[in-house]
């Protein structure tokens, strides 16, 4: 048996090395299997070409598989949503259907649907491969619609290429990119919120609920109809624009796909769809998930993986993604979902919990995105810390270009709730945001939409509380909101600066917008109020939420100065847990950080390499909200250090305000 890469990288893992080659011999032996006769794995993962409605020059042709039915019947407002010989699908082979009507029979934007029967049953269905699904405005019913614009439309930006170095990831949602108390569409984002985020500096876009999902209030984490971008923000052509656009701006955009779960819904949904509970998920006591009420994929089945691959090709093919991020990997990889596991060591890996299945399916579909273009993105939302997650699929790994640093954003609520600020310690808030393995690449967060929903607290939430609501103007402000504008801008500096793949801010969090997210829903009477964004907030040069907006531009743009700043070196040069004094080295960079809320230190000395240093960036400059107590022009000369002479080391002397940190730059 071959020793693969991932396991000579990481001598733990040696005990485990049959069933990591194991997981590994079943991945080649499943995509030999699911490839044979077809060509590549790109070719297999088509069949949103095959499936679903298409417009050929002759015809229309509509297919659909539903191995159990005994009939299925074409039903919409062409025929008054009556089951009609004429409308009758044909049997082909291994579950398949198949009806080819006139082009005269249907036309654009009529709505249809499937009317399924089976064996002492029956029910309408939203054909599984529907590229446009609508819900009616008065009758809240969901209906696939027949899609064929007169003008398909044709990107502009042929061939894009994402930056990765790093990767800065804005993560968005369409529906509250607005400051009106409504659903935005992908047109106010585009036109709006876009701009907004090229200003800063960001080079990537997460967006979040695109795939259809009855529920609004899901955050679109229950999908209904995994090929049909959700039409209450706009048509597949406003989306494509939204993308094209950000192309033409430098800025990638990747897609949080679902593929974790599906929602219950059997009319707007894949649940039952053919009359089994077991079509496309797991049947028995694994067909729920427990802890999010939705169905869960059996991923050992090809027919299932077929639906799945070509998900993805289609997302990347049809809008042109960048890639994506995978929600719910955690639950993917576990028989348990992850629920009640600590991971603790490497056995919680290796002990027959895992689901070989799901393991080779996300390994398989990260060989197809980096077949179509090896600069896809693919990122993991995995708390488990599964060895391989982001190691290359030849090496024995899964594939991912990164994982999220789910541990991070956990422990700044860790540390913001149950720790007094006199007890911080800041090299143990340095040891956290860099507690990752050394051959995997993270996405580093602060916060993310998860921490900005109701029952739980943005960052500035818990830091300022209620004064935010009437002490965020310059000028007027209380000590709590000094010392929360302070920390907030600290809090990002240590996250995104100690990276080692890319960064993640969710929309509106980098001002600290002052209220959590809450859809739409009877407890608070269907309101908007809390599903948007206020942008007017940071437009007001008098309030602080402008500067804590103009530090994040600042802190992307010194991030941006130094390509491949992530993979700079990174290691501590000063730690004084006394005083609350972290500092790190990253290149030429040296990162000083005071989370002493008490004490400001006169001639601060740290030991550095020798040189000239000058301050790039400082969370104490009154344009971010700030006091000033420092001189950025002055230029700092380190002196000799007569006891460290044989390492070369130099006083580094400072001036450090309390609740601060500065950025200097070697020259």
């Amino acid at each position: 048996m071959e020793i693969l890469p991932v396991i000579k990288s990481d001598p733990y893992l040696a005990p485990y090395a049959g069933a990591i080659w194991g997981r590994h011999e079943y991945y080649k032996l499943m995509e030999k299997r699911l490839t044979e006769g077809v060509g590549s794995l790109s070719d297999f993962a088509s069949g949103y070409l095959y499936f679903g409605l298409h417009l050929t020059e002759e015809s229309w042709i509509f297919r659909e598989w539903a191995p159990n039915a005994t009939a299925i019947f074409l039903i919409g407002d062409f025929n008054n949503w009556q089951k009609r010989e004429e409308f009758r699908l044909q049997p082909l082979h291994d579950g398949i259907w198949e009806i080819i009507l006139p082009k005269n029979a249907i036309v654009h934007e009529q709505y249809y649907k499937l009317l399924v029967e089976w064996m002492g049953g029956s029910g309408e269905r939203i054909p599984a491969w529907a590229r446009r699904v609508v819900q009616d405005e008065n009758t809240k019913i969901f209906s696939a619609q027949v899609w064929n614009p007169q003008k398909n439309f044709i990107f502009k930006s042929k061939k894009f290429i994402p930056q990765k170095k790093p990767l800065l990831i804005y993560e968005a949602h369409i529906g509250m990119c607005s400051a009106d108390e409504k659903v935005a569409t992908y047109d106010k984002f585009r036109l709006k919120v876009l701009p907004r985020i090229a200003e800063l500096g960001y080079n990537c876009i997460q967006l979040m609920a695109i795939q259809e999902h009855p529920y609004y209030g899901s955050f679109g984490y229950h999908v209904s109809s995994f090929f049909a971008a959700s039409s209450r923000f706009g048509t597949p052509e406003e989306l494509k624009m939204l993308i094209d656009a950000a192309h033409q701006m430098g800025i990638a955009v990747i897609m949080d796909i679902v593929h974790s779960h599906a929602v219950k819904n059997e009319i707007e949904g894949l649940g039952r769809f053919d009359g089994t509970p077991y079509q496309f998920f797991h049947g028995g006591s694994r067909r729920v998930h427990p802890a999010w009420d939705s169905l869960c994929f059996d991923y050992g089945k090809p027919a299932v993986l077929h639906f799945l691959l070509s998900n993805c090709k289609f997302w990347l093919e049809e809008y042109q993604f960048d890639g994506f991020r995978f929600d719910g990997v955690t639950s993917m990889l576990f028989r348990s979902h992850g629920l009640g596991e600590d991971f603790s060591n490497y056995e919680s890996y290796y002990n027959l919990n895992q689901d070989g299945d799901a393991i080779c399916y996300l390994t398989l579909a990260n060989k197809l995105i980096h077949h179509l273009d090896c600069d896809h993105i693919s990122i993991a939302e995995d708390t488990s810390g599964m060895p391989g997650l982001t190691r290359n699929i030849e090496d024995g790994g899964m594939g991912f270009d990164f994982r999220l640093a789910m541990g991070q954003p956990d422990f700044w609520i860790k540390y913001l709730k149950e720790v007094r600020q006199e007890d911080w310690k800041a090299g143990h808030i340095y040891w956290e945001m860099n507690n990752r393995r050394l051959d995997e690449r993270t996405i580093s967060y602060a916060e993310s939409h998860d921490q900005a929903l109701v029952g739980d607290k943005t960052i500035i939430f818990r830091l300022i509380d209620a004064d935010m609501y009437w002490h965020m103007q310059r000028g007027d402000t209380t000590l709590l909101v000094d010392r929360g504008i302070a920390l907030h801008k600290m809090i990002r500096l240590i996250t995104a600066t100690t990276m080692n793949g890319g960064y993640l801010n969710f929309m509106g969090n980098e001002y600290g917008h002052p209220e959590w997210i809450d859809f739409p829903r009877k407890e608070n009477n269907w309101s908007y109020k809390y599903a948007r964004r206020q942008w007017d907030l940071v437009d007001n040069e008098n309030y602080l939420y402008r500067a804590l907006w103009l530090f994040d531009k600042a802190m992307i743009e010194l991030i941006k100065s130094v390509e491949h700043f992530n993979l700079l070196s990174n290691y501590k040069i000063w730690d004084n847990e006394a005083d609350q004094v972290i500092a790190y080295r990253r290149g030429n960079f040296i990162f000083v950080f005071n989370f002493n809320g008490n004490k400001s230190f006169t001639d601060y000395g740290i030991l550095t390499e020798q040189g000239k240093y000058i301050v790039v960036l400082n969370t104490d400059n009154p344009a971010f909200g700030g006091f000033g107590l420092t001189d950025d022009t002055i230029e700092h000369f380190t002196s000799p250090d007569d006891t460290n002479s044989l390492d070369n080391k130099h006083w580094l002397k400072i001036y450090l305000p309390a609740h601060s940190a500065i950025a200097l730059l070697k020259q």
